[in-house]
C-alpha cells in the first residue's frame, strides 16, 4: 500500500541522513519534496500542512543528540512524526469487556462482509473468544447476507440474520440472542451504499441507540484517496466510530487514505487488510508503519510472522544444515511452503531493513514460478532430492515429464540451488553480514 510513498520518502531521508550540518535551507528543501511526496500519495493537505509544520517546528528547534549526526535526527524527528500522525499503538480491541460487541460500517464495496469474517477469526484466533456469533445486518445489497452466511460457515463461526429488510430489528434481536446464549463476541456488519446518504447514517444511528457496541469500526477501502476525508467525517459523526480498519492494502493504494482518515476522525487505525483470505488480518501498528515506509523495515512484524509458521526448533535444526552445508531440495521446499504462507513474498522482502538499498523493493515475484519449483522437486525421488549431483539428464527428461515443464527449468533450479547452497555454507548461516548485492540470483 505504501510503496510509491516509501520510494519517494526513501529518496529524501538519503539525501540528508548524511548530512553533517542542518540548516533552514536544507530543512525547507526537505520538506518541500516531503510535501509532494505526501500530496502524490493523496494525503489530504490540511493534513500535509500540519505534518510539516510540526517537523519544520522540532527541526528547527531541536538540540541535536550528541550520538547521532544532524541529519540522522532530522530522520528520527520525520519517523516520530509520522507515527504520532499515525497513531499511538496498543491492543485493536478490549476483548476483557464480554460480550464484545463489534458494529462494521462503510461504503459499499470497501470489503465489510468480509473483513467482519476476518475479525471474526482474528478474535478467536488472537483473543481466543471460542463463541462468536456473526450478524447479517444489510438488507441492501442482495448478496450480503448469503456472503457472510457462506463465510461463517467456512469458518465454522455461528451465523445470524433474519428474511425481512429492518435491519435494527436483526440487530436488536441478535443482541438479545446474544444475552441469551453467552455469546463472547458478536460482530454486525451493516449496509453500505454507493455513495454516503441520510438514510444510511440514519439506521446507523438508529442501531447504535439501541446496542451497547464496544466497538464502531469503519471499514475503509484503502485505495478512496482525498474522498477519504469526507467518509471519515460523515460516519464519525453518525456513528461515533471508535476505530479505522483499512482494506485492500495489497492493491494499488497510495496509503494517503491511512494519514487523512486518522488525522479526520481522530480515532486509530486498528487493523488492515492484506488480502482476501480469512487469516489475512493484520493489526495496524504506526511505528512499524512508519518504518516501512521510511525504508527502515518492520524486522519485528517480520519476526511475528516466521514464529506463526516456524517453530524454534525448526528454525535451529535450519541454521545447522546451513553451517555445514546439508541444505537440500526437501528442506528448501519445506522453507518457500514456510514462506509463502508468511504472506506475498515480495511483501516479505519489504520488511527487511535497507531493503531499499539492496534492491529488494523492486524485486518482482513470480508465484507462478514458485508453483513451478514446487512441482519440479516433488517430481523427483527421494534420493534425488537428497543428492541433486546425481541428476544426469535422463534423470532431468523424467523429471520434466512428470511436472510437465522444459529440461531447461530443471538446469536452471539446479545451478541457483547449488549456489544458494555453497553461499549458505560460506556464510555459516550469519546471513545478516552479507554485503549488498552479494546475493545469488534466487530461483524465483
Amino acid at each position: 500500500m505504501f510503496d510509491i510513498l516509501s520510494s519517494k520518502l526513501e529518496s529524501v531521508i538519503r539525501k540528508i541522513s548524511g548530512a553533517g550540518v542542518i540548516s533552514e535551507k536544507n530543512i525547507d528543501d526537505a520538506l518541500k519534496e516531503i510535501r509532494m511526496s505526501l500530496l502524490e500519495a493523496d494525503v489530504n493537505y490540511k493534513v500535509v500542512k500540519e505534518f510539516l509544520g510540526k517537523i519544520r517546528e522540532k527541526a528547527t528547534g531541536e538540540k541535536v543528540l550528541k550520538s547521532l549526526t544532524p541529519g540522522q535526527q532530522f530522520v528520527k524527528i520525520v519517523n516520530d512524526e509520522l507515527v504520532s500522525f499515525l497513531g499511538s499503538s496498543g491492543s485493536p480491541v478490549d476483548a476483557s469487556k464480554k460480550p464484545l460487541l463489534i458494529m462494521i460500517c462503510g461504503l459499499q464495496g470497501s470489503g465489510k462482509t468480509t473483513t467482519a469474517a476476518k475479525l471474526a477469526n482474528w478474535l478467536r484466533k488472537e483473543k481466543k473468544l471460542n463463541k462468536i456469533l456473526l450478524v447479517g445486518a444489510d438488507t441492501y445489497r442482495p448478496a450480503a447476507k448469503e456472503q457472510l452466511k457462506k463465510l461463517a460457515s467456512q469458518l465454522d463461526i455461528p451465523f445470524y440474520t433474519e428474511n425481512h429488510n429492518d435491519a435494527v430489528k436483526i440487530s436488536v434481536n441478535a443482541y438479545s440472542k446474544t444475552e441469551t446464549e453467552n455469546f463472547d463476541g458478536v460482530i454486525f456488519d451493516t449496509a453500505g451504499r454507493l455513495h454516503i446518504d441520510a438514510k444510511m447514517l440514519d439506521e446507523l444511528k438508529q442501531i447504535k441507540k439501541k446496542i451497547p457496541f464496544t466497538d464502531v469500526l469503519l471499514a475503509a477501502d484503502a485505495m478512496l484517496g482525498q474522498e477519504s476525508v469526507n467518509v471519515a467525517k460523515s460516519f464519525n459523526e453518525a456513528a461515533g466510530i471508535t476505530g479505522i480498519i483499512l482494506t485492500k492494502t495489497d492493491g494499488d493504494a497510495r496509503g494517503g487514505a491511512a494519514l487523512s482518515m486518522k488525522y479526520t476522525a481522530n480515532v486509530p487505525i486498528k487493523f488492515m487488510g492484506t488480502g482476501e483470505k480469512p487469516d489475512m488480518l493484520e493489526v495496524f501498528h504506526p511505528d512499524r508503519i512508519a518504518g516501512r515506509i521510511l525504508g527502515m523495515g518492520d524486522i519485528v512484524s517480520l519476526a511475528e510472522k516466521a514464529s506463526k509458521n516456524v517453530t524454534v526448533e525448526e528454525a535451529k535444526a535450519a541454521e545447522e544444515k546451513f553451517r555445514k552445508g546439508a541444505f537440500t531440495l526437501d528442506d528448501f521446499l519445506s522453507q518457500l511452503k514456510q514462506l509463502r504462507q508468511m504472506g506475498p513474498l515480495e511483501d516479505i522482502l519489504k520488511m527487511i531493513p535497507g531493503a531499499g538499498k539492496m534492491g529488494l523493493n523492486s524485486i518482482s515475484v513470480d508465484e507462478k514460478e514458485l508453483k513451478h519449483i514446487e512441482a519440479i522437486i516433488l517430481s523427483m525421488t527421494p534420493k534425488e532430492r537428497l543428492r541433486p549431483e546425481i541428476i544426469d539428464t535422463s534423470r532431468k527428461n523424467r523429471i520434466a515429464k512428470g511436472c510437465g515443464l522444459p529440461p531447461e527449468k530443471i538446469n536452471k533450479l539446479l545451478k541457483q540451488f547449488t549456489q544458494m547452497k555453497k553461499m549458505m555454507k560460506k556464510m555459516g548461516g550469519k546471513m545478516g553480514k552479507m554485503k549488498p548485492g552479494s546475493f545469488p540470483e534466487m530461483p524465483f
